[in-house]
């Protein structure tokens, strides 16, 4: 909100262009969409497993979508630290959900693979979640399932590195 403005019911200030009130929607909109989907990880995550931070959840979707990843490579494409993706590795290393085996490219290297166990829970739960998206979405066309999926993909990837 600009200063001294004041804010109508869809969160527009008077006097913003028509391109600030598109870029004004979309952060609020986004807004929305990640508080939910945080929770949603979180709930799946415990899903899986009771003791998981919601953190997990996308570490599941990558190492089942990409195969085996260096730490390294995880840690870049979520933009977190070594040392924030090492912990959680080793949590879910302890829980028997991943696995590292030596890098056959560099041995001083390992790379991070699920478990058949990991493997099994995690698609369970993503199964189920698969099923809801397709309960809350029914009325839409498929193709608008299709471009809102292509959207976000545009979006995700614009917003790497």
């Amino acid at each position: 909100m600009r200063a001294g403005g004041t804010t109508g019911e869809d969160g527009t200030t008077p006097g913003e262009t028509p391109a600030e009130r598109e870029f004004l929607a979309l952060e609020r909109e986004l807004a929305v969409f990640l508080r939910r989907a945080r929770a949603q990880s979180g709930e799946m995550a415990r899903e899986v497993h009771p003791e998981l931070e919601s953190s997990a959840y996308g570490l599941f979707v990558r190492l089942d979508d990409a195969g085996p990843q260096r730490a390294t490579e995880l840690s870049a494409y979520f933009g977190v630290g070594k040392a924030t993706m090492s912990r959680q590795l080793r949590a879910l290393e302890q829980l028997g959900l991943v696995a590292r085996d030596p890098d056959p490219a560099d041995g001083r290297a390992s790379l991070v693979r699920l478990t058949d166990e990991g493997r099994d829970r995690f698609r369970h739960v993503r199964d189920a979640r698969r099923e809801r998206y397709v309960r809350k979405l029914a009325d839409w066309d498929r193709a608008e399932v299709a471009e809102l999926a292509r959207l976000l993909n545009h979006f995700n990837r614009r917003s790497e590195g």
